[in-house]
């Protein structure tokens, strides 16, 4: 009864963990995801020849910040305008104001402020580039925010590692202290502390491993019915994340209960005779 209700507390305190992990994991793909949406529009000379654009195209695909490029030409760049605001700007002008431009999509490592300097600065020494435009404040409120979140996270996982760790310790240690005179009889015939600790570990080993089968039972369980009812969350929900947060669960589970056991059986294996009834 006290293995089982061991197993049971255990693994409740793993799918918490399980899910801090989860939502760690899910937060930084959108992280991902919005860093990597932001747009750097690089506008071209106009006397920019087709070869010299398809080789700057080239270059630009081979730099190691961009994660895709997209040339709009100057006709294409026309029809837009004219599609979203439904004026056409060479009726008054006598010609197409928009020049040709590359749109290019950051990769997320380096859509930050610092990294878009000297992104900028070296596209700008291009002589084929006219500008570059992109959101600087956008990208600076992003980052800020993005920091904030990944902060928080942070701490509530560190701050549950910290409970989950009290928690399963003090189960190990009521599960030990049942046994402290038998831990105190086997000492006193003789036997190493070694093989002392040799069978609480294994049944430590039993319960870590239990526990860890059932939390990511639960978890995938609740994901599974989870994702079949709104299928549309499997984009932020990869099974990569699911692999990862199930190894973490049954790692912790396993490692943090032979650990806990390891301490106190030597806490115990400490005492002297006096001094197990005063517990």
């Amino acid at each position: 009864m006290q293995a089982f209700t061991s197993c049971i507390s255990t693994s409740l305190v793993l799918v918490l963990l399980g899910l801090v992990v989860l939502f760690t994991m899910i937060a930084r793909k959108l992280s991902n995801s919005v860093r990597e949406n932001l747009v750097v529009t690089v506008l071209l000379v106009d006397d920019a020849t087709e070869k010299q654009i398809g080789v700057c195209a080239k270059r630009l695909k081979n730099r190691p910040y961009v994660s895709a490029v997209h040339y709009i030409s100057s006709d294409e760049a026309l029809k837009e305008h004219i599609a979203s605001m439904g004026t056409d700007p060479e009726e008054f002008m006598g010609s197409n104001p928009f020049p040709a431009s590359f749109e290019l999509q950051m990769k997320a490592d380096y859509a930050n402020s610092d990294s878009l300097r000297w992104i900028v600065k070296w596209l700008e020494s291009d002589a084929l580039v006219a500008d570059v435009v992109y959101q600087q404040d956008l990208v600076e409120n992003l980052n800020r925010n993005l920091q904030r979140v990944g902060i928080i996270l942070l701490v509530l996982a560190l701050l549950l590692t910290f409970v989950s760790f009290g928690l399963i310790n003090s189960m190990v240690k009521m599960s030990l202290y049942a046994n402290r005179f038998l831990i105190h009889t086997m000492k006193l015939v003789g036997a190493r502390w070694g093989f002392i600790r040799r069978p609480f570990l294994a049944r430590a080993f039993k319960i870590g491993l239990i526990a860890a089968l059932l939390a990511d039972g639960v978890l995938i369980g609740g994901l599974y019915v989870l994702l079949q009812y709104d299928p549309t969350l499997s984009s932020f929900v990869t099974q990569e994340m699911i692999l990862v947060m199930s190894l973490a669960v049954f790692a912790f589970g396993v490692l943090i209960t032979l650990f806990c056991s390891y301490l106190s059986l030597n806490k115990f294996l400490r005492m002297k005779a006096g001094e197990l009834y005063e517990m």
